[in-house]
């Protein structure tokens, strides 16, 4: 048995030859520097330093910056930690931190007080941003039949890709975007961006792509920096339209990485056609151009509509399974109505 030479206790628990309670009486157990220094972004608001930037709101921002600098003697272990925060000036706020802590099996209670002071800086990513840094530059182009709805959904995956990936890298922005004759030039801060995105459209859409490169320079670590630029056309064709290929006529279902699905207008039968046939497909109708007729009568099979241009009745075959509604489209090829899946 050991005894405590504080007190002459005789007990198992001794720590320096001390008895817990000799051990603990008026120690301090944790303890906090007397201010931290917090970098706020002045444009996007975000808390950090050097590369690592978080979004937080500043009641937890304060908490963590005085959470992060908590020390404690070796013999404790904190179970739990508070922070309390009052504002004693613009910019400056008194921490007060209480933590429940484990000593030597011990459970007791200490706190400590800090000053945190919020210093208005920007942070590398806006700096870029606001300076107009660029690596790359996504051309996305279209012809005059392609409609202005599908060059904004476009632009709409880039910004939604960019917003997704720069949630775990911060170096992923969008510069600028300008509007430009047949289409838009999207900036991108990263070359590995400008990649990604042109590849999300060429998969989409079953487009065209090029890339040039520029040598600029040099970067901040004096290696060579290159500018390099994306261009994506797309095709006149879209998800709905009725093309033309090998002399027969086909609703274009969609469009991906491996090439098109079509269903053929005149037996309903679905088709794949490969990537590298894909330019041979030519519009016959934009969907946005298909005509609606009225549903007279359903069968199995077929439908009877009102012809739209003078009102007779007219049957056309259906694919089997075909949901019908009040009206359906349908396409004018060498003067024979067709439905339209």
């Amino acid at each position: 048995m050991n005894f405590c030479v504080e007190c002459g206790k005789e007990t198992e628990n001794i720590i320096d030859g001390q008895c817990i309670d000799c051990f603990l009486n008026g120690r301090k157990l944790i303890s906090l520097p007397h201010h931290v220094d917090v970098n706020v972004c002045t444009n996007c608001g975000d808390i950090g330093a050097g590369e690592h930037w978080e979004t937080k709101g500043l009641n937890d921002a304060i908490s963590d910056a005085a959470f992060n600098v908590l020390d404690h003697i070796k013999e404790a272990k904190i179970l739990e930690k508070e922070a309390y925060i009052l504002e004693q000036e613009p910019y400056t706020f008194v921490v007060k931190v209480d933590a429940k802590i484990d000593v030597k099996g011990c459970i007791t209670e200490d706190s400590a007080t800090t000053i945190i002071r919020l210093k208005n800086t920007v942070c590398k990513r806006c700096s870029r941003q606001l300076g107009n840094y660029y690596e790359a530059i996504l051309q996305i182009r279209g012809s005059k039949d392609v409609p202005n709805k599908t060059v904004t959904e476009a632009r709409r995956k880039v910004e939604n890709l960019v917003d997704a990936q720069s949630v775990t890298n911060r170096r992923l922005f969008i510069t600028k975007t300008e509007d430009v004759q047949g289409g838009i030039d999207i900036y991108l801060s990263s070359i590995s961006m400008g990649k990604a995105a042109s590849k999300e459209l060429a998969d989409t859409y079953c487009a065209e792509t090029k890339e040039a490169s520029k040598l600029v320079g040099l970067n901040e670590e004096g290696l060579e920096m290159y500018r390099v630029t994306y261009l994506v056309r797309l095709p006149d064709f879209q998800a709905g339209d009725v093309v033309q290929f090998e002399g027969r006529y086909f609703k274009l279902i969609r469009l991906s990485s491996n090439g098109a699905k079509v269903i053929d207008i005149m037996n309903h039968r679905e088709r794949s056609i490969k990537r590298s046939d894909v330019p041979s497909l030519k519009v016959f109708a934009k969907s946005g151009g298909l005509r609606d007729a009225v549903v007279v009568n359903k069968g199995k099979g077929e439908v009877q509509i009102l012809e739209p241009s003078n009102y007779s009745t007219l049957d056309l075959k259906i694919p089997e399974g075909a949901e019908i509604g009040e009206t359906v489209k349908v396409v004018d090829i060498d003067d024979i109505l067709y439905y339209v899946p």
